[in-house]
Formats: C-alpha cells, sequence, structure tokens
C-alpha cells in the first residue's frame, strides 16, 4: 500500500518561514502527480498546490500564489512545500495527496487516491 507522512509542521509567527516534506513509500513515486491541501477545524479541506510526475508543472490555489512554492524530489520520494510570508489564515493541517489515475493535474481531493495523516501548521500574530 502507498503511505505517505508529512512532516516539517510547527507553529511560527506571521511573516515567518515552514518548509513541509511528505515522504512517499510503497508505490512508483515518479508515477504519482503530488498534492498538498489543508484544512482547519470547523472548515472544509481546500486545495493548496499540486505537481505534475515529473516536476514541469506546477499550480497553485491563489491565495498562496507568490508565497508558497511546491517541488519534488523523485530520487527521495519526497515532495515539499515551502512556504514563505506566513499568514494567520494559513494555520490549518496540511494534508499530502497523490493521484496515480489522472493524466492532468486535479484541483478536487476526491480525485486523489492516497493521503497522508496532516501536519498541524500553526501561525501567530
Amino acid at each position: 500500500q502507498v503511505r505517505l507522512v508529512e512532516s516539517g509542521g510547527g507553529l511560527v509567527q506571521a511573516g515567518g518561514s515552514l518548509r513541509l516534506s511528505c515522504a512517499v513509500s510503497g508505490g512508483t513515486f515518479s508515477g504519482y502527480n503530488m498534492a498538498w491541501f489543508r484544512q482547519d477545524p470547523g472548515k472544509q479541506r481546500k486545495f493548496v498546490s499540486v505537481i505534475s510526475r515529473a516536476g514541469g508543472r506546477t499550480r497553485y490555489t491563489d491565495s498562496v500564489k507568490g508565497r508558497f512554492t511546491i517541488s519534488r524530489d523523485n530520487a527521495k520520494n519526497t515532495v515539499f512545500l515551502q512556504m514563505n510570508s506566513l499568514k494567520p489564515e494559513d494555520a490549518a493541517v496540511y494534508y499530502c495527496a497523490a493521484d496515480w489515475i489522472s493524466g492532468s493535474l486535479q484541483f478536487n481531493e476526491d480525485t486523489y487516491e492516497f493521503w497522508g495523516q496532516g501536519t498541524q501548521v500553526t501561525v501567530s500574530s
């Protein structure tokens, strides 16, 4: 079974930075489009960013454009989310997700087959 394990979350002041990692095992990592979603308590899970299998294409939700950068290292089976200029609205549990089936980048969480357990990001004012 494919397993995804997020790490790198924590508490940071507004304006600070965090780098999230998602380690993938049990599958062919380079065959998956990889995405980050986030969910704050009481809110629905929302798309953050996605990167294509070879890393050549990326997409971001408007609220993080210019601040977040998604990347992947297929040799290390890891996807990253560099988060800069963090805002309180960025606070959430961040989830890594993998999509094998789709031939294009997807923004709907229902299209992702595998999910990690999440890592908490807290941003203080």
